[in-house]
């Protein structure tokens, strides 16, 4: 894929204001006006993410019942798997977010990935 970046022969860093420029460019390709301020502190960013992910309220809530149910290899095998496949899942939606940096998020890709025949069905129950 050929970016203004890789134009100019650098691939290791580049001036702000041409990744600037390039989300711009993106965001109108997709029909769309910058008009979210892209301005987060690392705290703010860490703050809004563990907030959002509620990882003391996953924990206490639901200890107990992994020990009753599945006992103590539940704890020591099942919640480092599931956080891995959740990591790779993760992964995904990051990179599907830096091929659409909309704020819709969900509801636009799966609109957007699922095509017009079935893009509606797909958002609306990506937001149900």
């Amino acid at each position: 894929m050929r970016t203004p970046i890789r134009e100019l022969g650098g691939a290791d860093a580049a001036p702000y204001h041409l990744l600037q420029d390039s989300d711009d460019s993106r965001l109108n390709q997709l029909g769309y006006k910058q008009e979210l301020s892209r301005s987060l502190s690392a705290i703010a960013n860490f703050s809004v993410t563990f907030s959002i992910i509620s990882i003391l309220t996953g924990i206490t809530t639901l200890y107990n019942q992994g020990l009753t149910f599945g006992g103590p290899v539940t704890m020591v095998y099942g919640w480092p798997i599931v956080g891995l496949l959740t990591f790779f899942l993760g992964l995904s939606l990051a990179e599907i977010c830096s091929a659409y940096p909309t704020s819709g998020g969900l509801y636009f890709w799966s609109a957007r990935l699922c095509g017009n025949k079935w893009g509606p069905f797909a958002s609306w129950i990506t937001g149900w």
